[in-house]
């Protein structure tokens, strides 16, 4: 089986989070992963899963992550499994900047836009979006947080073995 992991880094913790879920994949798959820029149509050929992460910025996808999702053709990505992740500031950090907790409630994270994309494009979710801390705007990841990400990878797999299975 063959899966993508396309993301977009600004200061590499998104970076770091895709390669440790496409490390984690490649147990159970053949993986490739790669930036929003480098994506070609043709890398959806005989694609099993396209996982799509992106840092949340001003409360959406970067704006190449948000170009990529529109240039994939209508029903591209038909009958493809896809899940979406995002890197982002911790509840309590969000919380202590006030005015920033209410526009987060209004508005969210670049997980959950990416996956209505994913699926409007014909994507089939897998799993719930995920969103993966980062300290302050540049980071580090929190700790813990590139262990979870490998974990929801596993999950992701464990997902597709069994839907898979006949």
């Amino acid at each position: 089986m063959k899966a993508l992991v396309v993301y977009d880094s600004a200061f590499g913790n998104t970076e770091r989070v895709a390669q440790n879920i496409g490390d984690r994949l490649g147990a159970s798959y053949q993986v490739s992963i790669m930036r929003v820029g480098d994506f070609l149509v043709e890398h959806l050929k005989d694609l099993d899963l396209l996982i799509v992460g992106s840092p949340t910025q001003r409360f959406n996808p970067t704006s190449g992550t948000t170009q990529f999702l529109k240039t994939l053709p209508s029903g591209s990505l038909r009958g493809i499994d896809v899940a979406a992740f995002d890197t982002r500031l911790t509840v309590e950090e969000i919380e202590s900047l006030g005015i920033l907790s209410f526009f987060v409630r209004i508005f969210g994270y670049a997980a959950e836009p990416i996956a209505r994309r994913l699926k409007s494009k014909g994507g089939v979710p897998t799993i719930d979006p995920a969103g993966f801390y980062v300290e302050g705007m540049e980071g580090p990841l929190v700790a813990g947080e590139f262990e979870r990400a490998g974990d929801w990878a596993k999950q992701i797999a464990g997902i597709e073995r069994a839907n898979k299975t006949p």
